[in-house]
């Protein structure tokens, strides 16, 4: 991106995010890829943000200001965890966007980001439009509260018509509307026909995945086939469905060349090892959490990685980190949605469609598929086709960059 030259003047830019962190943390990296490209063009970028347990954003008291590679940082200490309540993280929410109000309307700014979920991150968005009538936007990155709704998070009447009708809120107020993906914008779409929609999708990280890492893995791994999974070990990751598919494939793989390994914490980890133990799966590995910096290795090193959620059309709109970064590294997945993704794979013949419903068939396809060398090698070579095209992060955070500059110039 850097060979870019966008016209001045340059933008100031003010991005409301929760869950900022940089490859030294085991989180995503997308506003920090983004954020980083357009300072490198000369914008200025200031990151509310807060420190999230598998980001390495550390609080410097209750509100810090600090800085990385020319990105400003306002970190207020209201940190979200997976493992909390849902009554702490929504008051750790509603507080973070609360105290981000201020910030939206005392700081110098052309334009305000509000990156969502979770939902109450539009707060301060709302007040940058209605009191200061700056441009904004709204960006989706997961579809709450219609997720919470799905999954019965959200329970009473109550709370869906307020979560609902804040949602609507936040369409309104936004200029422009960016989402995570083509999924997300057809679910979004017929309910805001009038609004700008852009699709923005996570990108794959070449730079990190894409060039060989030296270096040796344990021993265990030595002469088999490794299916990675990397990330949260939680209700909506639907790991239960991966645990099902190893103790089939433990039935046809008799020599145990095929590993599951999971590089990840959550929820439901205690769980998922005493599902291990109980039934004696020696082909499924946990290693906990890694810095982003370490996962090339996993990753560059394994057959295909995999994915999977819950199966409702909610999910099968999501972006995820992983799928891109296997991308970036050459390596096809092994996914479950019957959303966007799904074409992907069927379109491009980046991977391997596997039945949710079938654990005992998905043990069979996967078999199969990881001992064709030939057809996971084609697989592995189109999916860094679509990292170095479709996904390539300096296209997209250029062309994310052009629509901000045109709303300011509007």
């Amino acid at each position: 991106m850097s060979k870019r030259n966008p016209a001045k003047p340059l933008l100031n830019i003010l991005l409301f995010y929760q869950y900022f962190g940089t490859p030294k943390g085991s989180w995503s990296t997308r506003i920090y890829e983004i954020c980083k490209r357009w300072v490198e063009q000369g914008h200025k970028v200031t990151v509310v943000t807060a420190p999230y347990e598998k980001s390495d954003i550390k609080a410097r008291g209750f509100i810090s200001k600090q800085q990385i590679e020319g990105i400003d940082l306002i970190v207020i200490n209201s940190a979200d965890s997976n493992k909390s309540s849902f009554i702490t993280r929504a008051f750790k929410a509603i507080l973070f966007s609360l105290i981000s109000v201020w910030y939206s309307l005392t700081s110098k700014y052309e334009v305000c980001i509000a990156s969502s979920g979770p939902i109450t991150i539009g707060l301060p968005m709302i007040f940058a439009k209605k009191l200061r009538r700056k441009k904004t936007v709204f960006e989706v990155r997961d579809l709450w509260p219609a997720g919470a709704i799905e999954l019965e998070i959200l329970k009473s009447d109550l709370q869906k018509k307020l979560a609902l009708w804040f949602e609507r809120k936040c369409y309104s107020n936004a200029d422009l509307i960016v989402t995570a993906s083509i999924g997300q914008k057809r679910h979004i779409q017929p309910r805001t026909p009038a609004k700008r929609i852009e699709v923005i999708p996570n990108a794959s990280d070449i730079d990190l995945f894409g060039h060989i890492v030296e270096g040796t893995l344990p021993e265990w791994t030595g002469g088999k086939r490794l299916l990675t999974h990397i990330g949260s070990l939680g209700l909506i990751h639907n790991i239960d469905y991966w645990m099902l598919v190893a103790e089939e494939l433990l039935k046809i793989d008799l020599d145990t060349k095929v590993l599951l390994v999971f590089i990840g914490d959550g929820a439901d980890k205690e769980k998922l090892l005493l599902h291990k133990r109980e039934r004696n799966l020696k082909n499924v590995y946990f290693l906990g959490l890694k810095p982003k910096k370490d996962l090339p290795i996993w990753v560059q090193n394994s057959t295909a990685t995999l994915f999977a959620t819950l199966n409702n059309p909610v999910q099968s709109t999501c972006s995820p980190n992983k799928i891109f970064d296997s991308f970036a590294a050459s390596k096809p997945i092994i996914q479950t949605t019957k959303g966007w993704i799904k074409d992907l794979v069927d379109e491009h013949n980046c991977g391997l469609n596997v039945d949710l419903e079938d654990p005992k068939g998905a043990a069979y396809k996967i078999l199969d598929f990881v001992q064709n060398e030939a057809r996971v090698h084609e697989s592995g070579l189109q999916a860094f086709n679509l990292a170095n095209n479709i996904f390539n992060r300096d296209e997209l955070a250029y062309s994310y960059l052009n629509f901000l500059k045109e709303l300011v110039n509007d």
